[in-house]
């Protein structure tokens, strides 16, 4: 059993096989992994792990999440985050956030300092600034790559991905840790759907759905058709096979994704178990995900 371990990922879907900037996209992921495992080796907790893994991938503007989050219908950013527990059960998440730089910072504000679970809107910005969570002006996240991408999918009539090529939508990005007292804990970010509706909240920030995390089982953090992934509250799912009748993680997981493409749905997760063991299952083309387990040579990127 490894001291800690990390996952992350930056969302699936149907990614071209000669992806330009992939030595970028890998980059992103390296340092993610770089930031939550910096914390892990020193004895760091697996939600700050998490959450530091989660933020430089808002931090970069190849990510649907934070800076280069993809524009909604009025072209304008709207983001969703959340963290998760495993040891306290707490949960915390914003959604429809449009001035929060760092949305997964928000989201540990309200698990370590709200009663509450979920807030959005107006409400989530003022308690971010009470809590000295870092605002900007809705045009931080706005870079000309994903106005392009607006442009496009509404001349389409569709909503759509940043890197989809089929006009499905699964961009997010998320992490998950064990830290060395064998504590789980899973974030998630994203921005969303390019050309959602205004006001539309998907799976990210949905505890049990997309986030989730519990001491002795697992820790989750998906990406994919959110909507669909909401409907079978998949994260949940996955752990409560596990726990109820006894299924190991891969034989969880796929069950999970088998019903998520039963309705039409596509995606994938990370996903640590209790014994620091990754899974980092898809049904989509692609995903990108990276791994790091105490011991390893070295970090594990990929793709495809």
């Amino acid at each position: 059993m490894p001291d800690y371990a990390i996952a992350v990922h930056g969302g699936a879907g149907a990614i071209h096989k000669n992806l330009e900037r992939e030595a970028e996209y890998r980059a992103v992921l390296d340092a993610a992994l770089d930031a939550g495992k910096s914390l892990l080796e020193k004895g760091g907790s697996a939600v700050d792990a998490s959450v530091a893994a989660v933020a430089v991938m808002e931090d970069s503007p190849l990510y649907n999440a934070g800076r280069g989050a993809v524009f909604n219908a009025n072209a304008f950013c709207e983001l969703d985050a959340a963290v998760m527990d495993g040891k306290s059960r707490k949960a915390g998440g914003v959604a429809g956030v449009t001035e929060i730089k760092n949305p997964v910072y928000a989201a540990l504000a309200v698990l370590r300092h709200s009663r509450h679970v979920l807030l959005g809107g107006a409400g989530a910005h003022d308690f971010a600034r009470l809590h000295d969570v870092a605002t900007v002006e809705n045009a931080y996240f706005h870079t000309e790559e994903r106005l392009r991408q607006l442009h496009e999918a509404q001349e389409k009539g569709r909503v759509q991905l940043d890197f989809s090529e089929d006009g499905q939508a699964k961009g997010t990005v998320g992490a998950v840790a064990r830290d060395q007292n064998g504590d789980l804990a899973a974030a998630t970010s994203t921005g969303g759907l390019t050309n959602k509706s205004a006001g539309r909240i998907g799976d990210t920030p949905v505890t049990g759905a997309g986030t989730y995390a519990e001491n002795g089982i697992c820790a989750i953090s998906c990406t994919g058709t959110g909507d669909e992934i909401m409907r079978i509250v998949m994260a949940y799912d996955i752990a409560a096979q596990m726990r109820y009748t006894g299924a190991d993680f891969t034989a969880a997981a796929k069950a999970a994704l088998d019903k998520l493409a039963a309705i039409d749905g596509e995606g994938g997760l990370i996903g640590i178990t209790a014994k620091g063991e990754i899974y980092l299952p898809f049904n989509s083309k692609g995903m990108f995900r990276g791994s790091f387990r105490a011991g390893d040579a070295k970090n594990f990127t990929a793709i495809f």
